[in-house]
């Protein structure tokens, strides 16, 4: 089960603000397998139809995925038409506005603890380590025209700086990152060269600055990410 983009998991948030909806995807996601329409039906006692309408809206809005399959163990003709089955296609949904990404620290910051426990390496070093392969692994298959599109994926809000760079509006951890600058944004500037790496950009072109600095010289306002684009 992926993780849905952030415009999406908008959507299905506010698609679960329908208590029909909620409890549909309670029980469809807590099914050992995938379900049917009766079966909804049946668990939350509504009509047929009903339960219909709100499983295709799941599956428009991204929570729930669809597969087909002929029950009972019938095949070949005369076994009739495979039926339409319901499963979770998320694991949980969480949105927040504007944009961030603290699974993702979270993530980092775990990866680079069991790493420096076992290896014995500085817990920092191996978080820069384990930031840098995240954002490699990040941008894998794209290149240098696709990475602006990339930092609008995780979360950045990439604008043209008018010299040819860009300005990153929004920064994924600022939250954690305000109270814990010095290790965030040495985390940030990691993800983003690996990203960078990945995508044959250069990586004198990433460059992370002290975010209070930013700030304190009007250069960055509140929520604004420490790190910048540079021009080739």
């Amino acid at each position: 089960m992926s993780t849905l983009p952030w415009r999406r998991r908008m959507a299905a948030v506010a698609s679960l603000g329908d208590e029909t909806r909620r409890k549909l995807f309670a029980f469809v996601a807590s099914a050992e397998e995938p379900v049917s329409r009766n079966d909804a039906a049946g668990a939350l006692g509504v009509p047929r139809s009903t339960a219909s309408f709100h499983l295709d809206r799941m599956v428009h809005d991204g929570l729930l995925a669809v597969e087909f399959r002929k029950l009972g163990g019938r095949e070949g003709p005369g076994s009739g038409r495979p039926a339409k089955l319901y499963k979770a296609g998320v694991q949980e949904v969480a949105a927040s506005v504007p944009e961030r990404n603290y699974d993702l620290a979270a993530e980092l910051l775990v990866a680079a603890i069991e790493e420096s426990t076992a290896a014995g390496v500085p817990a920092r070093e191996a978080l820069l380590r384990s930031a840098y392969a995240r954002g490699r692994a990040a941008a894998d298959g794209k290149d240098a025209a696709a990475f602006a599109e990339l930092l609008a994926a995780e979360g950045y809000r990439p604008e043209d700086d008018g010299a040819g760079g860009l300005v990153l509006l929004n920064c994924p951890f600022h939250r954690i990152a305000a109270g814990h600058a010095d290790v965030v944004c040495a985390m940030n500037g990691a993800f983003l060269g690996g990203a960078a790496a990945a995508c044959g950009v250069a990586p004198e072109c990433v460059e992370a600055l002290a975010i209070e600095d930013l700030r304190a010289s009007g250069a960055a306002g509140p929520g604004q990410c420490c790190a910048r684009i540079r021009p080739a």
